[in-house]
């Protein structure tokens, strides 16, 4: 277990160890009057983030506010497990995914689509969340949590339809969750900076999600706060590298399936991720990572599921 990281202004990353692995995925805490913490991980992170909170010297039961991007397993699988050890706290959640965390047999069903036989040790249990404590936020609402702090919600879809970011007035951030990327913080040891889109099925589109992009880009934030890991301080960096990758991964994704026609769902998506990988590969040579860099473990992980993404974009696009 590492310990939490004071970010400044107020905010503590606590890393959760999502898929057992370090910088993976973190729970951002805000010392407030209202103690508030955004993003869960999955299930098997909760004890870890209970670890976290311990050693910031907080009880979970003074925790009011617990915040989700969106429903994906590995940001909100965990929030109803957590809840049980907050008492009084309530889970916010975009519109469009509340149902979901009050009845998660159709978030199961999906992931156990991607995942497979490893769905039980990457998620289970799934805890599902009475509805009287969960609020949802609009495009545009906010949340105060003190004098010197209020959150406001952004719809930004792109991601996922059912995802919001959460702009923070005190340091100028911006919690974006999955919806401008992915951060790979292990490469800063190359000298290396390295934001990814994150393209994961069933709902990725790359037209919204530089929609949301410009959205966020328009607020000047000076932060950006990762679901997949950490802090950026240099928003101009992750928004270029946004823009830079998304359509070199659409091309991808268009010659295979121009290409292959008539290959399975499982084969095409193998022959994007080929294709991810090669490009991501490539470029990381170009700045001499080796090739045995624990990175590549979470790199093919991600781009394989991101090839799923894509593959169903092009299905959906293809059947209008």
């Amino acid at each position: 277990m590492s310990k939490p990281v004071d970010l400044g202004y107020g905010i503590s990353l606590i890393d959760v160890f999502d898929l057992k692995t370090a910088q993976r995925t973190g729970t951002y805490v805000l010392h407030e009057k209202e103690l508030t913490i955004i993003e869960t991980s999955a299930s098997p992170s909760i004890p870890y983030l209970l670890n976290g909170l311990e050693a910031l010297g907080l009880n979970p039961a003074d925790i009011q506010n617990i915040i989700v991007t969106h429903i994906h397993l590995d940001h909100a699988g965990g929030a109803g497990l957590l809840l049980e050890k907050c008492p009084n706290a309530r889970v916010i959640v975009h519109p469009k995914g509340k149902r979901h965390l009050a009845d998660p047999s159709r978030l199961i069903q999906g992931a156990k689509a991607v995942y497979g036989e490893k769905f039980d040790e990457l998620f289970d249990p799934i805890v599902s969340i009475p509805e009287d404590r969960l609020v949802t936020m609009e495009d545009g609402d906010t949340l105060t949590l003190s004098n010197e702090r209020t959150l406001t919600f952004f719809d930004t879809p792109g991601h996922a339809n059912h995802h919001f970011s959460i702009y923070d007035s005190k340091s100028n951030g911006i919690f974006t969750g999955d919806t401008i990327g992915v951060y790979y913080p292990q490469l800063l040891a190359y000298g290396v900076e390295l934001y990814l889109p994150s393209t994961s099925p069933s709902q990725f589109n790359p037209e919204a999600m530089l929609h949301s992009a410009k959205r966020l880009e328009e607020l000047n934030p000076s932060r950006i706060y990762f679901g997949h890991f950490g802090m950026s301080e240099r928003p101009h960096v992750v928004l270029e590298q946004l823009r830079g990758w998304l359509p070199k991964f659409v091309e991808v994704g268009d010659r295979v399936m121009e290409e292959q026609p008539l290959l399975s769902f499982e084969d095409k998506a193998k022959a994007v991720a080929k294709g991810f990988i090669e490009l991501v590969q490539s470029y990381l040579d170009e700045r001499q990572v080796p090739r045995n860099s624990d990175v590549y473990q979470i790199l093919h992980l991600d781009l394989s599921v991101c090839a799923m993404g894509m593959v169903d974009y092009f299905q959906k696009q293809e059947a209008k």
